[in-house]
C-alpha cells in the first residue's frame, strides 16, 4: 500500500475502535477517552525517544522507577519536554496488563496526575496542568461498578495499543497528529452544532491559513482568539515550513473541554511546549496575549452572532481594541467585537482571515458604523464568500474577511467562492483545485467576470459601505438562453401540425360512422 494508503487504512481502524469501545455511550460523551488515550501513548512513546535518544537498544519500559540514571535525567528532561514520565507509568506498561489490573482506573488517575505535577514548578506548569482534566476514570460514563469501568478503559487502551505507527520517527508523529485531527473531525461531523463550534474543517483551515500567511516568508507568530481544538493554527504549521512561525502558536478558548483538546493537539503534533501558549477564557471580556502583540498572522473562526457584554459594561467603550471605531458590537451580535480585536492585535506587516456571518456585511446600525471605520481606514482587503455546507452543524454560507494594516492601494477585493465545492455526503468540501482558484485571484486582484471584482474605497462607501460580495460581483445567468425567433417559427410549425393531424382525424372518425351507418 501506498502511504496514503496505510494513512486512510489507519484512520479507518481507528474510528471503528472508537465506535467499538464507547458501546452505548453517546460518542461526542466519551471523545475524551479515545482522544486522551491516544495522548497519552503519544507521549509516552515521544518521552522514550528522547530519554533513550532513539536508541532502540536501550530499553526504558523495563527499567525500575528507582535507577539512578532515571533521577539523574528528570531535571533535565522536564526542562526539554515539559512532563517526565517514569517507565512503570508508560502506556505501553499500563496497556500491557489492563485487563487483569483491578486498580486500573485509580492508578490511571494517580498516573495522569503525577505527570501533571512533574511540571509544577517548572516553565511548562501552565501547558501541562489540567491536560488530563477531561479523562475522568470515575466517571458514570464508563459504567456503574468499579469492574465496569475498569473493563471499558482497558478495552480502550488495548485497542489503541493496537494501531501500528510504526517507528518513532517523523512519519510516526505525523500519523499520531493526523490521527488526532482525523478523530476530532469525525466527532465533530456527528455532534452537529456543538462540533462545529471547536473545530474548523481542515480543508476550509487550509484555506484561512494561506490567506492569514500569503505571501510572509517569516512570521513571528500566529494567533487564533477563538481557537477551539487549534485546528487552524495547525494548518499553518501542516502547510508552511515550520521555520516561518518563529515564536510559536498563541490562542484562547473559552470552553474547558476544548481548551484541553487544543493543547493536546499541539503535543499530538509536535510542537513543544516552549512553541504555543493557549489560555483558558472569555477572549472579549478577559484577553490574554496584550503583551505578546502584534501577531504577524491571525487566523479565526469565531463563534456566530453569539451574545456579549456589550454595553452592559461601560468600560468596554473605552477599550483600545473597540475605541477607534466608536461604538460596540451589538450586545446579541458579538461578530465585529471578534473582528476589532484581532485587528488590534494585527501587526503592521501581518493579516487577520476571519470566518463570518454574511449578516454583519450589509446591516445598518452599529455594525455599518464598524464597517465605515476598517473600510475608511483601508483595513479591508478582501471579503470572500464561500460555498454552503462547508461547516459542521451549520449549512449557511459564510465569508471570510480579509485584514491587512499594510495596503499599497484603498481597495476592496471581493470573491464570490459560493460556486467552488465538491458534495459529499453530509458536507460539501472545497478540493485543493478550489482552494488554489481562489488563492490565485487573491494574489491577483484582477477583475473575473462573475468571480472576483477589485472596488475603489469610494464605491464602498457609496454603497453605504455595504461588504456583501454579492453587491460588487454579478452572479452568473445560469439560465438558458432561448431563441425567440426560433422559437416562434416551431410553435407555428406545431401547430400547423396539430391542425392538420385534427382534420385527418375528423375525416377517419367520419369514415367510421360512415361505414356503420351502411351497415
Amino acid at each position: 500500500m501506498t502511504s496514503n494508503e496505510q494513512r486512510a487504512a489507519l484512520q479507518r481502524k481507528i474510528w471503528d475502535i472508537a465506535n467499538d469501545v464507547r458501546g452505548a455511550v453517546d460518542g461526542w460523551d466519551f471523545k475524551q477517552y479515545v482522544l486522551g488515550t491516544l495522548f497519552y501513548r503519544f507521549i509516552s512513546e515521544n518521552f522514550i525517544d528522547y530519554i533513550t535518544g532513539g536508541d532502540p537498544s536501550v530499553n526504558y519500559a523495563a527499567m525500575a522507577d528507582s535507577d539512578p540514571n532515571i533521577a539523574a535525567a528528570k531535571d533535565d528532561a522536564i526542562k526539554t519536554k515539559g512532563y517526565f514520565i517514569y517507565p512503570s507509568q508508560l502506556f505501553v506498561n499500563i496497556a500491557a496488563n489492563a485487563n487483569t489490573n483491578e486498580s486500573l482506573n485509580t492508578d490511571l488517575a494517580n498516573i495522569f496526575a503525577a505527570i501533571e505535577a512533574s511540571a509544577n514548578g517548572y516553565p511548562s506548569e501552565r501547558d501541562i496542568k489540567g491536560l488530563f482534566a477531561d479523562f475522568d476514570t470515575t466517571s458514570n460514563r464508563l459504567g456503574n461498578t468499579v469492574k465496569d469501568k475498569n473493563d471499558r478503559l482497558s478495552k480502550v487502551l488495548k485497542r489503541v495499543a493496537e494501531l501500528d505507527f510504526g517507528g518513532f520517527d517523523a512519519s510516526h508523529i505525523d500519523l499520531f497528529g493526523d490521527a488526532y485531527e482525523f478523530l476530532i473531525s469525525n466527532y465533530a461531523a456527528n455532534a452537529g452544532k456543538s462540533g462545529g463550534e471547536f473545530f474548523t474543517p481542515q480543508h476550509v483551515s487550509k484555506l484561512i491559513a494561506q490567506l492569514a500567511m500569503h505571501k510572509q516568508t517569516s512570521v513571528n507568530k500566529i494567533y487564533d482568539p477563538a481557537c477551539g481544538s487549534g485546528s487552524l493554527l495547525l494548518q499553518a504549521k501542516k502547510h508552511f515550513d515550520q521555520h516561518l512561525i518563529e515564536d510559536g502558536f498563541f490562542g484562547q478558548e473559552i470552553n474547558h473541554t476544548t481548551y484541553n483538546l487544543a493543547r493536546m493537539n499541539m503535543f499530538l503534533h509536535n510542537v513543544n511546549y516552549d512553541k504555543f501558549n493557549i489560555q483558558l477564557g472569555n477572549t472579549l471580556e478577559e484577553p490574554h496575549f496584550a503583551d505578546d502583540r502584534p501577531f504577524d498572522a491571525i487566523v479565526s473562526n469565531p463563534p456566530y452572532s453569539v451574545k456579549w457584554i456589550g454595553s452592559d459594561d461601560p468600560t468596554l467603550i473605552n477599550d483600545e481594541r473597540f475605541a477607534p471605531a466608536g461604538v460596540l458590537a451589538p450586545k446579541s451580535k458579538a461578530d465585529f467585537a471578534f473582528v476589532l480585536h484581532a485587528l488590534n492585535y494585527l501587526s503592521s506587516k501581518g493579516r487577520a482571515a476571519i470566518v463570518c456571518f454574511p449578516g454583519i456585511f450589509y446591516r445598518g446600525g452599529a455594525e455599518q458604523k464598524i464597517r465605515q471605520y476598517l473600510v475608511d481606514n483601508n483595513y479591508v482587503e478582501s471579503v470572500i464568500s464561500l460555498a454552503p455546507n462547508l461547516f459542521y452543524g451549520t449549512t449557511i454560507a459564510v465569508n471570510i474577511l480579509v485584514l491587512a494594516k499594510n495596503k499599497k492601494n484603498t481597495t476592496t477585493q471581493f470573491i464570490d467562492a459560493s460556486g467552488l465545492f465538491k458534495k459529499e455526503t453530509n458536507n460539501n468540501v472545497l478540493l485543493e483545485s478550489h482552494i488554489e482558484q481562489i488563492m490565485v485571484a487573491f494574489d491577483s486582484k484582477a477583475n473575473i467576470e462573475h468571480f472576483a471584482k477589485t472596488v475603489p474605497l469610494e464605491q464602498v462607501a457609496a454603497n453605504d459601505y455595504n461588504l456583501s460580495v454579492s453587491s460588487y460581483v454579478d452572479a452568473k445567468d445560469n439560465r438558458e438562453v432561448v431563441n425567440i425567433v426560433k422559437l416562434n417559427t416551431d410553435l407555428k410549425a406545431a401547430v400547423t401540425r396539430i391542425d392538420q393531424l385534427r382534420k385527418d382525424i375528423d375525416a377517419i372518425v367520419a369514415e367510421i360512422e360512415g361505414q356503420e351507418f351502411e351497415a
